[in-house]
């Protein structure tokens, strides 16, 4: 089937497409309508943490679809309340919230801190409400998630944004103590800035921010929806830092590939009340059944090791490459790591790496000048190298 014969134009025009239709799935590698094969290093935006289409995923969906698959949340389920427990099991947290996406998880994360700051009122007997976010920062597409995030201009996109929001610089503590104020209720952060260019927050800087949210009692909120499920080569990105934050979020690869999020608190921040969240989805036995393989996954002897170390393989490749090719360097943690340019070719190499053949190499640039590598947690030392000399087949084309 040609390109052509699609009616693409059926969907709502919301991002630039290249014309290829994707129709099969497996590990770390994608098929398109024409029967051409491409090493995907995007993972749909590090969902697929166990690659395309993994066999725990397809066993999941196939046994529960056959038992219930949404009951209501006004009822428990099974999955649910098995899944719920292996993620406290293994956190600092006592509960847990299920939502479909990474923004509704975050969109729970505002409401249970202004919640919060209702309950726990400032010394003038006011409502606390305001929530520290940071520049670059990434927090989803709803109103109030692009209110919190500190993309450059998406101020004014939907105007006039949700207010309460406030910008410190990440790893850059005096900027949060400025911010502060007896209307704070919360300070919020990513571990890694995913969508901002791959930026760790330092080891040094999470534990200042947890003793200084601690001394000014107000709440630390970690958003984990890229950082979380082992994707920086702990369970979750805070426990690098050896913190314990009032509250998490998760998405994308907790479900491996299905729509799943979750909104973790502890218990002295549980402070939800009948009617106060909610959705009709949230926490449905399908859903939560494929969460649960992908958990025991990752929860396997071993496995988080292989992430550390493959990690540290990518990184190691990605430092060679830097000097075989004149670049600027690369970071992050795990297998969330970017290649620094050193100039604005980024969409470039996207687009002849896709181009390439007989098998493409699927990249991402957030920034023109960085690449973003999101593999698998699962992937092989020989895909690494595969796409490392890919990589540089297109770094030598754009030298010509």
């Amino acid at each position: 089937m040609e390109f052509s014969q699609y009616p693409v134009n059926a969907l709502l025009y919301i991002t630039n497409r290249p014309e290829l239709v994707f129709t099969e799935g497996d590990g770390m590698w994608l098929t398109d309508h024409k029967g051409k094969r491409y090493l995907d290093y995007l993972q749909g935006w590090a969902v697929n943490c166990l690659g395309h289409s993994p066999q725990c995923i397809q066993d999941a969906l196939a046994v529960q679809s056959k038992k219930l698959i949404n009951p209501s949340p006004a009822f428990y389920n099974e999955p649910s309340i098995a899944l719920a427990a292996l993620l406290t099991e293994n956190s600092c947290f006592d509960r847990v919230f299920f939502a479909n996406s990474g923004a509704e998880a975050n969109e729970s994360a505002f409401k249970l801190a202004r919640k919060w700051g209702k309950l726990n009122k400032n010394a003038a007997g006011e409502n606390r409400y305001e929530i520290i976010t940071f520049d670059h920062s990434f927090h989803g597409r709803t109103i109030a998630a692009m209110s919190a995030s500190g993309k450059a201009g998406w101020d004014t996109i939907y105007a006039p944004q949700v207010s309460g929001f406030h910008k410190a610089d990440l790893n850059d503590l005096a900027s949060v103590k400025k911010l502060i104020t007896d209307k704070t209720v919360a300070v919020m952060l990513e571990p890694v800035q995913g969508e901002g260019g791959v930026i760790p927050a330092s080891r040094e800087f999470m534990q200042g921010l947890r003793a200084l949210t601690k001394e000014h009692g107000i709440l630390l909120i970690v958003d984990e929806v890229q950082t979380g499920m082992g994707r920086c080569g702990e369970l979750f990105g805070y426990q690098l830092s050896g913190i314990t934050p009032d509250i998490m979020t998760l998405g994308k690869g907790i479900g491996g590939g299905v729509p799943l999020a979750a909104m973790l608190c502890t218990e002295e921040v549980a402070c939800f009340e009948p009617g106060d969240q909610g959705g009709t989805y949230n926490g449905n036995p399908l859903m939560t059944a494929v969460g649960l393989a992908v958990a025991n996954a990752l929860l396997a002897p071993g496995f988080l090791q292989s992430v550390k170390d493959k990690g540290e393989y990518l990184s190691k490749a990605l430092l060679k490459l830097t000097e075989q090719h004149g670049l600027a360097g690369e970071r992050g943690d795990g297998l969330l790591r970017a290649l620094k340019l050193g100039s604005d070719i980024g969409p470039q190499i996207v687009e002849k790496a896709r181009d390439m053949g007989p098998v493409g190499l699927l990249l991402n640039s957030p920034r023109p000048d960085l690449l973003r590598f999101m593999p698998a947690l699962n992937v092989t030392t020989e895909e690494i190298d595969q796409m490392i000399s890919m990589l540089s087949d297109v770094l030598s084309q754009l030298k010509r």
